[in-house]
Parts: structure tokens; sequence; C-alpha cells
């Protein structure tokens, strides 16, 4: 089942490309901001140093982004949906059950890196401005701007939206312009297209094989590119990504002409007592036209920091729908499809943006701190991209060779990364393995409570089910009554439920309805199946996308009319008083909730594992708002869970 949004992407024209450049490069487009900037910081400025930095940049974007991302990666699409979570549901196939780490680990590191982005992108642009004004104060204006971002998600992106391609269009232009005036008035620098000056760099650098830490900035965006997938299409992508590449490396490169005409010189200097590092982005503009560059960098740095929240909360949403996330509440600010607002996580995400800011101060600091977390995304998708090729059949002596070549090119760029750590690296490590702990703890809890659930056959029960809705000695509970059940076989049910329905005030119904959602490995799918069990009860199960949201009592509803307009349902109230009057008839939820009782020996690990999971569930929201039912007609009831009951206790009575 193919996406409904995609089909505007197939066709390519000058619309679909402008959207795609507003979306898809936010990330790796505001780059050219910081990538000089961090590789020289207070290094004297070299040839060798120059011509390596321009060559490793331009081979990194070719290698990284170009190959592996844009040629490769983004056939690994999941019915035109992209992203490292669209990948896992892909090769979950191949049933390598340890594929759920680089998944969990990936995702973690992905949404980990969405926490700098924003903070390094509008810091980059706005301390521009010191250029003219060397001793202001450049975090409040950050932290404003960061706090407005955060403050109208609530309102989605549909008008602003409209703003980013244009937008972005001038901003790659500009970029393209500018890197122009100086590549061009200095031939030499493209030298630096051969490989050879890369990997000099590597020796002639203070930093030696660390100053890869600082190259892999202008990679940082691929993994988002690959995410955004689905909301562009593939061609749009490779397409818009020709004009993409070119300004960037015009950019860069004029960048590097630039430097070249500053040989043995600093981009650091000393400011009224205050250490101030140029950069190369800004020292290319002409005079006249620095106030318009701020301006169009500063907009820039705010879509792709919008690209990344926004990224967050579907890698989140996706989480949900996978397990891997405790149920948090999902907006939709707008009718466009796939748009959602998280305010947990927007305003957790909010926090941590101010916190970097503060914590870091320039964004000369926050370079120290950047990459770390999103190299492990990309080798986690160079893992996870190996198992697809041998789902998908290709070429062996390929596959190994992919594998070989990228997962050691990662590794290379992780280990160089390390060496950030200790200056900040560890703030995106300490979110991504928070991120990690918790993706675990919530999988691995409703693993083991599903494995210690009991089930019975619902036909085993059918006739005393129907014998309770006939006994009119009994008031009526309602007369429909639905039970959210996680029996994979459709004719078993959780065995709390009947002793819910017999034994916990004996509820009488006219209609018992036992409903299951399944989460397909697909983004977009709906569609549901029933099964009648006997004249009073109902099966119906749901097949929802790993992307849409579960509303039973919207998609109960529609079910419910298809089952009227058929014959095969009677939706009217059987009050007589009702009846006659035709007014539909009543619905009532029933979620069990399933408490862990001290009554248990667990093993150790599964002890921590619930504790924690149990936690989670305290700060999540509660079943009814997850599956967006009206809380008046949802009845929670708690039965306690035994897991290995503790032996009975020989006590005897005295006589």
């Amino acid at each position: 089942m193919k996406p409904q949004n995609s089909g505007h992407f197939n066709k390519i024209t000058f619309g679909s490309l402008l959207v795609t450049l507003g979306i898809i490069y936010g990330d790796i487009g505001t780059s050219p901001l910081y990538v000089m900037k961090a590789i020289f910081g207070t290094t004297a400025i070299k040839k060798d140093i120059v011509l390596g930095a321009i060559s490793a940049v331009f081979w990194t974007l070719t290698i990284q982004t170009t190959i592996k991302y844009v040629f490769l990666t983004l056939k690994a699409d999941n019915n035109g949906e992209g992203g490292i979570f669209s990948l896992y549901t892909l090769v979950k196939k191949i049933n390598k059950k340890w594929l759920i780490v680089p998944a969990i680990i990936g995702g973690s590191s992905m949404i980990a890196d969405g926490i700098i982005t924003p903070p390094i992108s509008i810091s980059s642009a706005i301390e521009g401005i010191q250029i003219y004004q060397p001793d202001i104060k450049t975090i409040p204006i950050v932290i404003l701007i960061i706090i407005i971002l955060f403050f109208f998600q609530s309102y989605g992106t549909k008008t602003i939206g409209k703003f980013f391609g244009p937008m972005m269009l001038t901003w790659f232009s500009m970029l393209g312009i500018l890197g122009a005036m100086y590549t061009f008035q200095n031939i030499e620098i493209f030298k630096a297209l051969n490989p050879v000056y890369a990997i000099e760099l590597l020796k002639v650098h203070p930093d030696g094989f660390y100053v890869l830490g600082f190259v892999f900035l202008c990679t940082t965006g691929a993994e988002a590119l690959y995410s955004d997938l689905g909301h562009c299409g593939i061609k749009n992508i490779r397409i818009s990504w020709i004009f993409v590449k070119a300004t960037l490396l015009l950019n860069y490169f004029g960048q590097g002409a630039y430097l070249l005409t500053r040989e043995n010189e600093k981009l650091t200097q000393i400011i009224d007592g205050k250490s101030i590092t140029a950069n190369p982005f800004f020292l290319i503009m002409p005079d006249w036209f620095l106030p318009i560059g701020i301006c169009i960098a500063t907009l820039s740095a705010i879509i792709a920091a919008q690209a990344l929240i926004t990224g967050s909360f579907t890698m989140i949403n996706e989480a949900m729908r996978l397990n891997f996330w405790p149920k948090v509440l999902v907006k939709y600010p707008s009718l466009i499809k796939g748009q959602l607002y998280i305010p947990s996580i927007n305003w957790l995400l909010c926090i941590g943006c101010i916190l970097i800011v503060l914590y870091f101060e320039e964004s000369s600091n926050m370079e120290a701190a950047y990459g770390l977390a999103i190299v492990m995304c990309m080798i986690s998708t160079t893992i996870l991209f190996t198992f697809y090729m041998i789902l998908k059949r290709y070429n062996k002596i390929f596959i190994i060779a992919f594998f070989i070549f990228y997962l050691g090119l990662e590794i290379c760029f992780l280990i160089a990364n390390i060496s950030k750590f200790s200056h900040g690296g560890y703030v995106s490590i300490i979110v991504a393995g928070i991120l990690v702990i918790v993706m675990t703890i919530w999988y691995l809890g409703k693993k083991i409570r599903k494995n210690y659930t009991e089930y019975v056959k619902l036909k085993d029960y059918e006739k005393i089910i129907c014998d309770l809705s006939r006994d009119e000695t009994i008031p009526k509970y309602a007369t429909n009554l639905i039970y959210l059940t996680n029996a994979q076989n459709k004719d078993e049910v959780e065995s709390k439920i009947i002793y819910s329905i017999l034994h916990k005030r004996p509820k009488r119904a006219d209609n018992y309805w036992m409903i299951h959602v399944n989460v397909l490995d697909e983004p977009h799918g709906m569609e549901y199946q029933t099964k009648r069990i006997s004249d009073k009860i109902m099966r119906v199960d749901f097949y929802l996308g790993f992307r849409v949201a579960p509303k039973i009592s919207v998609l109960f509803k529609k079910v419910l009319d298809d089952l009227t307009c058929s014959g095969e349902v009677n939706p009217m109230s059987t009050y007589e008083s009702l009846k006659k009057n035709d007014i539909m008839g009543d619905f009532k939820y029933v979620i069990i909730e399933k408490v862990i009782t001290y009554d248990n020996e667990l093993p150790w690990y599964e002890s921590i594992v619930l504790d924690g999971y149990a936690l989670i569930r305290k700060n999540s929201i509660s079943e009814e708002k997850a599956f967006g039912l009206d809380n008046s007609s949802v009845k929670i009831e708690y039965y306690p869970m035994i897991l290995h009951p503790k032996p009975v206790i020989d006590l005897k009575r005295r006589l």
C-alpha cells in the first residue's frame, strides 16, 4: 500500500523540487556556517591544511552523502518512507533479533542530534553580528529565537512551510554565488580535488587524525535526508541534490580560496580581552552584503532547526508504534498528512537546546561536541542497510565491499569524534544513552509482560457469555461492551478479560467486542478485519501502519457504519423507550491495567526492567488518551499480574 502523500512527488516539477529544498536540506545545507571554522579554529592557516581540508570535505560529501545515502540508502524505502525505524521494519523480516540493537541506538542518536543542531546552527548565524560588535552578547538572542521557534510548533508549519522552499533556494543560491566569487579568483584551490591532499591533512594538521571529527560535520545532515524521504520522494531528492551539492562545494572552495590569501595568519583574534574566532563563511561576504547575509543565514538556520524538530516528532511517533517508546500525547496541528506535534518532546527539546546554549555559550564550543552521536546513527544505518541488501539479494561481493568500506570509514569518524568526548561530546552521548535506556526498558518491559500473560479460548466461554447477555436478573452494564486485547490469535483473549466479564461485577451487554491493533511493517496502511465468534461476540482487528495514529474511537465508528450498512449489526439501543425513538445504543470501553504485585519471584534482571517500566509508565499518558477514547465512555480496571508466584506458605491453624 503506497502512502497517500507520495503520489504528489512522483513527477518532477519546479514546485516539488522547491519543496524538497525547504524540507530536506536544512541540516546539511547550513554546514558551511561552521565546518571550516571548526577545522581551523586557532590553527595557523597553511596552504597544505587549506587544500587538505577542502579535499576532505569534497570526498566526504561525495563518498558518504552522495554515494551511500543519495545513491544507495534511499533505495531502501518502506512504501515511500525512509529513516532508520522504517529501515528496521524492512530488515526485521530476516528474523535476526539483535537487529533491534542498531535500530534503537541509531534512533536514539538521531533524536539526540536534534538537541544540538538548532543551537549550533542558530549560534553560528547570529555570531556573524560580532563582526560589527565584537562585545555583543549573542546568547540571549539565540535563546529568544529558540523559545519562539518551539512556541510556534503547536500551530504547525502549514503557513511558514510555504516560506521554506523559496528561502532555502535563496540560501543555496547565495552559497554558490559567494563561493564562486573567490573560487575562480584563485583556481589553485581546485588542486583539492586530488584525494591525496585529504590524506595529507591527517599529517599536517595539528590535531592529526582527529581533524576528521571536524570534517565529519559537513555530512551530519545525510541521515536526516534519508529520514525525510517520505516527504518528497527519491527522484526529487536526487535531482535537487545535484544543485545543493554544487552550491555547497562552491562555497567550501570559495572559503578555501579566501583562506589561501591569508596564509600564516590565524582566524582567532583577541579583542577587548576576549578571544574571537572569525568565521570564513562571513569573511568572504562583501561588506555591503554582510547584514543581508547574516539575516539569510539566521533564517536558514531556523529552517534547519525546524527540520530536526519535526524529524524528532516523527521518530518518537514511530518509536511509540513499534513499542520502543512510552505512549505520549500526539496532536495534529494541521490537515497536512504526516504533520504532528508532541508537546512533551517539544518542550524537552526546547529545554535541552537552551541548556546547550548556556553550557557551551559559543558555536565554536558546540562544534567540539557535535557529530559524536550522529556518527553512531550512521554506523547503525550501515549495519541495517547491509541486511537490507542481503534481503534483496544484492551481489554478495558488493555487499561485503559496502559493509567493510563504510563500516571502516565510519569507525574512523567515530574514533576521531571520540576525542570530542571530554570537550562536550559527552552531552550528546548522555542524551542518546538516556534515550537508549528508555527505549530498551520499554521494549523489554512490554515483552516480559506479554510473556507472562495468560490467554484462553473464547469458544470455551461463548455459551456462558451468551447466557449472561440474556440474563435479565442482572442489570445491563452497556449495550455494546468493548475490550482492547493484545491477543494475536483471533480465537483467544486474555484470561483477565473473561474474569472482568464474569466475575468482577458480571457485565451484561447485548454485544461484546474484542478489538486488537496490529502494527504493520509499512507506514500508512489502514485496514480492518472482523470475525464473529458467536451471536454476541465480535472481534475486530485493525491493521495500521507504524505512522498511523491508533484513534480507536474514530476507527471503530467507521467499522460500525460499514457493518450497519451490510446488515451485520444493528447499532440501535435495545432499551424499549430508546429503541422506538431510534436512539443509538451506548458504548462502553473497558481497559485492563495490569499491576505488578509484590507476590512475585522474578529473575533480578526482569525485576529491574519491570520496575523501570512501571516508573516510565507513570509519566506517560493513559491508555484511553493514547487510543483516542472519550474518558466518559471508558472504564479502567486494575488487575494484579502474578509472575512466578511465591510458594504456598505451609500455615496451619492451631487447635
